[in-house]
């Protein structure tokens, strides 16, 4: 304080130099309390290997606090350990969180996702619940996909959002305690990913007009299931979605995944924005961005979920998805392949429900050559449930293994569908069997 007198004094006093000077030394001694204040805390030195191979990761993120960093080419980093601990992830690797300090290895077991989708309502209902963490458990799958967000725009947890609770989507709780849910998907070695619907969202847009897609008319726009969405243009609608998701990271899931990551597939909408594809995707890259920047902290990894056409289409399909622009703000890209999704077919495949592996295989093969991401990046959504689009056949043993099958061909993890969660826990206990799903040495060491 005496330092900061003698300057306003000079100034006063019209001796400028000597005012100068005094901000000069000023600014130095700030200068070096603010950097011996920064590196007050311990830096920890590490690297980041394969807990199978021993090999080293590249390009894992390292977390503490708010401070990130990543792993370099031979999985070493350097970090100043901001928080209680340091957490480490990469694609393809379960994470893990630490409470160190100095030299530190960090041994990530490698994880390709086998999972099931549980509803909104689905994990509200003991039978429909128990039922597929039965089958989990059954058919060695290791991941289980659950809504914290669905469809419907209900958020089905405990929320601390006003603009949630204003808006009438907290009102069915189907998961009361995510915490202990998610403690118990973990002792039973699953990896727990938190499903959040983003811009369809119905009660959202009906409370918040202003924030909704609107037709040409300027009436609240309404798709074909009668649900209303809101502007992915609008910052305020990013800011609400985010928040759900750091309050899903902060109740243990080791990944968010957000769908309905698009614009409504639709022409002739109003938005606050003008709706070209040179501002669409950078409307969804740049809500993905925000949302690694506000979730990396807790040290989840982010998935987005597209179209399946979009592996095959140039351009955005008009909803904003292009691959090569949202994969390197995600960890995983989802493709959506389900066989009776592909209407219109695929080169040399009218018909996709005669070859469902090959609309699988085809689709990933053509995703990867137009990116170059590693197989692992795409994680496809496979069907579980029956045709509505061709002859209305049952999706049996033969459809579904074909597709895993692909994906597993592919080098790519996967994950089941069936809105009513109800699979068929033979039939998935012959497939592992068949493709050799019994624990691996990762398994393993994952459950220790």
């Amino acid at each position: 304080m005496a330092v900061l007198t003698a300057v306003v004094v000079a100034a006063d006093a019209g001796r400028m130099p000597m005012a100068r000077s005094c901000c000069s030394i000023l600014f130095q001694i700030v200068l070096c309390i603010g950097v011996a204040h920064a590196d007050s805390s311990p830096q920890v030195v590490g690297s980041v290997i394969d807990a199978i191979t021993q090999k080293p990761i590249a390009d894992a993120w390292v977390v503490s606090g708010e401070d990130i960093t990543r792993s370099n080419r031979d999985g070493r980093f350097s970090i100043q350990k901001k928080g209680s601990s340091v957490g480490v992830r990469a694609v393809g690797y379960r994470r893990l969180q630490l409470p160190s300090d100095g030299e530190t290895r960090f041994a990530l077991v490698p994880i390709t996702v086998r999972g099931l989708y549980l509803s909104f309502w689905g994990v509200g209902s003991p039978v429909l619940r128990n039922g597929v963490l039965d089958t989990a458990g059954k058919a060695h799958m290791n991941a289980i996909i659950v809504d914290v967000k669905g469809d419907n725009g209900f958020v089905g947890h405990p929320t601390k959002s006003k603009l949630a609770i204003d808006a009438g989507a907290n009102h069915v709780i189907t998961m009361p305690n995510p915490s202990a849910f998610v403690a118990d998907l973990h002792k039973r070695n699953l990896y727990a990913i938190a499903r959040i619907v983003v811009f369809k969202d119905n009660p959202l847009a009906h409370f918040r007009p202003d924030l909704a897609v609107k037709t040409a008319q300027g009436q609240l726009f309404v798709d074909r299931e009668h649900f209303a969405w809101t502007d992915p243009f609008n910052h305020a609608v990013w800011d609400y979605n985010i928040g759900l998701a750091v309050e899903a990271a902060k109740e243990g899931f080791d990944e968010i995944q957000f769908d309905y990551v698009r614009f409504p597939d639709q022409k002739g909408l109003q938005f606050s924005e003008p709706s070209t594809e040179a501002d669409r995707g950078p409307a969804i890259v740049g809500f993905l961005a925000e949302s690694r920047k506000r979730l990396n902290p807790y040290n989840v990894s982010i998935s987005a979920d597209n179209f399946g056409y979009v592996c095959w289409n140039l351009g955005d399909t008009g909803i904003g998805q292009s691959f090569k622009e949202i994969g390197p703000a995600v960890d995983y890209i989802s493709p959506m392949l389900y066989p009776s999704s592909f209407q219109a077919g695929i080169p040399g495949l009218p018909n996709p429900l005669s070859d469902p592996y090959r609309i699988v295989f085809a689709s990933l093969a053509r995703a990867k050559r137009r990116t170059a991401f590693a197989p692992i990046t795409f994680r496809p959504w496979l069907q579980a449930f029956n045709d509505y689009a061709f002859d209305h056949r049952k999706f049996g043993k033969v459809q579904i293994e074909a597709q895993i099958k692909a994906a597993q061909d592919s080098g790519s993890g996967w994950m089941l569908w069936d809105s009513r969660n109800r699979y068929p826990t033979d039939v998935l206990v012959d497939i592992a069997r068949e493709l050799g799903w019994r624990k691996s040495p990762s398994d393993e060491l994952s459950s220790q």
